[in-house]
């Protein structure tokens, strides 16, 4: 508009070319006017197009942008092949080693320690010899009923001769069989009394204590050595009642002791308790061992009970699993890069794995990151755990006839 005005006024800079001094004051201010006018007009206009051009630019940039986020829209996630591999389901629990096989041997009468045959450590057998006490008073007490059980022998003897002869009545005869039962008695009373001086092992085992040493004084009911048949170790485990009907004797029973980090010991279901405890709702399931090893009494170990296992089973990783209330679900990716979710079926189970049992099959690809945002048929880009921010191929292909290191830009 401001331009029209100058145009149709005929205000232009050539009619100013006239010299000054012919203009009146009123022409020449109107000249200067228009002049300003024209040089306001061509700022605009330049002012113009440049905001023309900036705005074909931007809108040329948006267009770009849309393009590249309608590229980049698909979601990026990292998938595993599905494959076939051994699956075991167990029971988990912990326990305390203790044997089974384990006596404390104390002296059965009063004297002093004459030998030791023994020594901590040593292996030993039942009946074995361990210790001897001093045992004159009772080797004389055995030789004196030996004497007397000989002589009321032989005078049972004569009675009976004599009573077949009926030259005695029958109560001197009964008399004289019975006095020689009650020496009789009395003689196994003092080789008993000499055998507690010497002192046996009752089971086999190995020497883990040794109270007293040779000289001491000791009392009947001391206790002298203590011996554990280290084959006898066992672990009571305690189980849910609900899983009885998963345990059975002679089960398989992995066994690990942080002694002995990384190794594993084969146990078995021994016993089953034939009763549920009250209080706890538990069985007691008593575990042996096939070669205890270097287990000792006393060490706290974790068992796993093998209830099941198969070793050609499907796999799936636990951490492809999204939760949908008490449905477990998983997304599988198809050939044009959408997913699929679908319902899982589950047969066995351990701490990393679970076995499928329908629909999914070996070789599916199947979303174990970034899977929360995923719906049914998303649209996905797999990408690589080990390089994930490299670039996808058709985001860093450099445009056509143009070479991919060109960084010039539109002036």
């Amino acid at each position: 508009m401001f331009c029209k005005y100058f145009m149709q006024s005929g205000n232009y800079p050539e009619n100013l070319n006239s010299e000054s001094h012919h203009a009146s004051p009123e022409a020449s201010s109107r000249g200067r006017f228009a002049i300003y006018g024209v040089w306001h007009c061509l700022i605009i206009l330049a002012l113009s197009l440049g905001m023309s051009a900036c705005g074909k630019m931007g809108g040329g940039d948006k267009d770009g942008q849309n393009g590249k986020e309608e590229k980049n829209s698909a979601i990026p996630v990292e998938v595993v092949t599905l494959k076939r591999g051994a699956i075991e389901t167990v029971l988990e629990s912990s326990s305390g080693l203790e044997a089974e096989s384990e006596v404390k041997v104390p002296a059965r009468t009063a004297n002093r320690v004459k030998e030791l045959h023994v020594e901590e450590g040593d292996l030993v057998n039942a009946g074995q010899l361990l210790l001897q006490l001093e045992n004159d008073v009772q080797l004389i007490q055995v030789n004196k009923a030996k004497n007397q059980v000989d002589e009321a022998r032989e005078e049972f003897l004569r009675q009976q001769s004599l009573y077949q002869q009926q030259l005695v009545s029958d109560q001197v005869f009964d008399q004289s069989k019975f006095n020689l039962r009650q020496l009789e008695l009395n003689l196994e009373d003092a080789e008993r009394e000499l055998g507690y001086t010497e002192i046996r092992a009752p089971i086999s085992g190995t020497i883990t204590h040794r109270m007293v040493k040779v000289g001491d004084q000791i009392n009947a009911g001391q206790e002298l050595f203590n011996i554990i048949d280290f084959n006898s170790i066992v672990a009571r485990l305690y189980v849910p009642e609900k899983e009885l009907s998963r345990i059975h004797l002679l089960q398989e029973v992995r066994v690990e002791s942080t002694a002995f980090p990384g190794k594993t010991f084969e146990g078995h279901v021994m016993r089953i308790a034939p009763v549920v405890e009250s209080k706890s709702g538990m069985i007691k399931v008593t575990v042996g061992f096939w070669d205890v090893g270097p287990l000792l009494p006393g060490m706290y170990v974790d068992a796993d009970i093998v209830t099941s296992a198969k070793t050609d089973a499907l796999l799936l990783p636990k951490k492809a699993i999204v939760y949908d209330g008490e449905q477990r679900f998983v997304f599988r990716v198809d050939a044009e890069n959408k997913v699929e979710r679908i319902l899982l079926e589950v047969g066995l189970e351990d701490a990393d794995n679970l076995e499928p049992v329908a629909v999914l099959k070996e070789g599916d690809s199947i979303v174990i990151a970034g899977q929360t945002g995923l719906k049914n048929g998303s649209k996905v880009k797999v990408v690589d755990p080990s390089n994930p921010d490299s670039p996808d191929e058709e985001s860093s292909a450099p445009e056509e006839g143009k070479p991919a290191g060109d960084l010039t830009q539109n002036g």
